[in-house]
């Protein structure tokens, strides 16, 4: 029965440990254990071709060049927009955003570097785009593939300034054209967009806005253990049918003209595309009739889409849109402050219902402690606390079974051919002894899904990256860069087999010794925040199992 408890523990143990470590790969484009590897990256190119159609499936657009009915072309140009937050450049050819840096948060491969959320380069495509569609027959509205002019500005954050707007105007296209307004704010990863559409002609239009976000199939993958763990992907949310992921894999996988998996109309909703720690989405709060439609517009090339209809305008009327562009960390109180749902695009895996409330402490940790590290380790002494008379009861139990250990290998000895005999009277010491063999077992078993939500939290949550403990550890998201707390890990897990009883069978008992060793492998590339967890966890355990052993008398 004490092998039975200890294999079992060993089995759950090394399961978890293994499907953590695939989640982890698989998220970040490593090749998963279950699943094959990531699609290739994108070739660079002009700007996608795929436009939502009024109609349904996206309208081909061949080539970047005018719409019939425009005006002469304007010639290409590029604006580069700077906040104390954020750098974007918008292209005039349909008003896109096509780059975009985080100025606060560094690049995983070169740190000096800020991150590059937003790209259209050789390896990446990842673009926000919007412009008009109608279902008019015969009649094309300025779209994000037409030439437009920039308007004069300062396109710089000035010092006392809270804003800075950057505006973009199409050539009349059959008498329409589109005025699309950027407002890029302060310390805000929220962009405004205004959209006005002006009817110069001699007869109503019906143009419906789409907001779009492109991006290629492909995470940039980082070594073999270093992978954070997210969905990352095309998502989208309604009041009725909440959050819904859409995998690139599922988009691929859909026949021309086939319904998507996903709500499709709504008069609610935002849409967006997410990555580890950062997202970016299309919000429009007001209630309104719209379309959520994902396509694949291109070789390993994707999109999500917004399709709102602006009502009838009559000739020589304007209507206008707003509209906000989200594209920033995922700091989960103010995307849930942003949208309802917002938050959601954090991705805690199936946990989520213990992982949510494991934040909620941690972050209030945080705000009066003002260091993560020293946040989790205090998460660490509550769990403990609130756990205690569990963890009791497993150490008292491990503590009985150490105690009556010399009568058990006795017992092995005496009746080593009797195994029979010999269960019969291992279960009379145990019943006289009052001592449960697996007693040691269900308490831990309950504390699993604690530790694993707690595992999606410190992996999920952007705070974590490039956040500070002591001395040597700058980054908690990252792993240990001297091996100092996976070493301290390894001899605090050494240190716990000590204090348990020495399993009868030499097998089992240099196995004991073994495993902790091989375990330990894993916590040598996990992020330092979790090895500091784990750390924390052991070192508690340790105290109390040494206390109970003294209670009861066990050497």
């Amino acid at each position: 029965m004490t092998d039975m408890r200890r294999t079992i523990l060993w089995v759950v143990f090394t399961a978890s440990l293994f499907l953590l470590w695939d989640a982890w790969n698989k998220h970040n484009g490593r090749p998963s254990f279950f699943a094959p590897a990531a699609p290739r990256p994108v070739a660079a190119g002009s700007a996608p071709a795929g436009v939502p159609s009024a109609t349904g499936g996206p309208a081909s657009i061949a080539a970047a060049t005018p719409a019939a009915g425009a005006s002469a072309p304007v010639a290409s140009e590029t604006v580069v927009v700077k906040t104390d937050v954020v750098q974007a450049t918008l292209d005039s050819q349909g008003g896109d955003l096509v780059r975009l840096e985080l100025l606060k948060h560094a690049d995983d491969a070169n740190p000096k570097q800020p991150l590059v959320l937003f790209d259209r380069s050789a390896h990446r495509q990842y673009i926000a785009q919007s412009g008009l569609v109608t279902k008019q027959a015969g009649s094309t509205l300025p779209n994000h593939l037409t030439p437009m002019k920039l308007l004069p500005g300062d396109a710089t954050l000035k010092d006392g300034s809270n804003a800075v707007t950057v505006a973009f105007e199409s050539p009349p296209v059959n008498g329409v054209t589109l005025k699309k307004t950027y407002t890029f704010r302060r310390g805000d990863y929220t962009i405004g967009v205004k959209h006005e559409v002006n009817n110069g002609s001699a007869a109503p239009v019906q143009p419906e806005l789409y907001l779009q976000l492109v991006r290629d199939g492909t995470v940039p993958p980082t070594s073999m253990f270093m992978a954070p763990t997210a969905f990352t992907g095309p998502a989208l949310y309604t009041d009725d049918k909440h959050f819904q992921k859409v995998e690139f894999a599922d988009i691929e996988k859909r026949k021309a003209g086939a319904e998507p998996s996903h709500v499709t109309k709504a008069d609610n909703g935002w849409i967006a595309m997410v990555q580890h720690y950062f997202n970016t989405a299309w919000i429009v709060p007001q209630k309104g009739e719209r379309e959520f439609r994902t396509t694949k517009v291109g070789d390993n090339l994707y999109s999500v889409a917004m399709v709102l209809p602006l009502g009838s305008v009559a000739p020589g009327a304007t209507a206008a849109s707003e509209a906000t562009l989200f594209a920033g960390p995922q700091e989960e109180n103010k995307l849930q402050a942003l949208a309802p749902g917002l938050e959601l695009v954090k991705d805690y895996g199936y946990f989520a219902v213990l992982a949510k409330p494991l934040f909620w402490l941690l972050d209030k940790l945080h705000a009066v402690i003002g260091n993560w590290g020293w946040a989790i380790v205090a998460l660490v002494v509550l769990l403990k606390i609130a756990f205690y008379w569990l963890n009791a009861s497993a150490y008292r139990s491990m503590a009985k079974m150490k105690a009556i250990n010399p009568r058990v290998m006795e017992l092995r000895e005496r009746y080593k051919d009797k195994p029979q005999q010999m269960q019969q009277e291992m279960m009379r010491i145990y019943r006289e002894e009052k001592v449960n063999p697996i007693g040691g077992c269900l308490p831990i078993l309950v504390q699993m899904p604690f530790f694993i939500a707690l595992y999606w939290v410190l992996l999920s949550t952007v705070e974590m990256r490039n956040a500070p403990w002591i001395g040597w550890i700058t980054d908690l998201s990252a792993k240990d860069p001297l091996y100092i707390l996976p070493v301290l890990m390894t001899l605090s897990t050494l240190f716990q087999t000590w204090l348990n009883p020495t399993p009868a069978d030499p097998v089992q008992a240099k196995m004991m010794w073994i495993m902790p060793l091989l375990f330990s492998v894993f916590f040598f590339f996990f992020p330092a925040g979790l090895v500091l967890y784990w750390l924390t966890n052991n070192i508690l355990g340790i105290a109390q199992q040494w206390f109970i052993n003294k209670q009861l008398g066990v050497k």
